[in-house]
């Protein structure tokens, strides 16, 4: 009864060790795709905030240029001399 159970025993780690070579490729192809996935959706985040802040930031040079571009008009109007 004692040798049934040691060989019990030792067959575990054995066959842990085999089901752990058997699933590393699918647990790795698995890592791969759910970091491309992440990857791509940090990028796509990232770009959609850059984008955001740069409209916004063009917003305010473009509201900037047309007061300036006012301002000279009123200027050329009344010349000061």
């Amino acid at each position: 009864m004692s040798d049934e159970h040691d060989s019990s025993s030792d067959k575990s780690p054995d066959l842990k060790t085999r089901l752990k070579q058997f699933t590393q490729p699918l647990m790795d192809s698995l890592d791969s795709k759910i970091r491309d996935q992440v990857d791509h959706r940090v990028d796509e985040k990232v770009d959609e905030k850059v984008e955001q802040s740069l409209s916004a930031r063009l917003a305010v040079i473009e509201r900037a240029i047309a007061d300036l571009d006012r301002e000279i008009k009123e200027l050329k109007k009344h010349p000061t001399s």
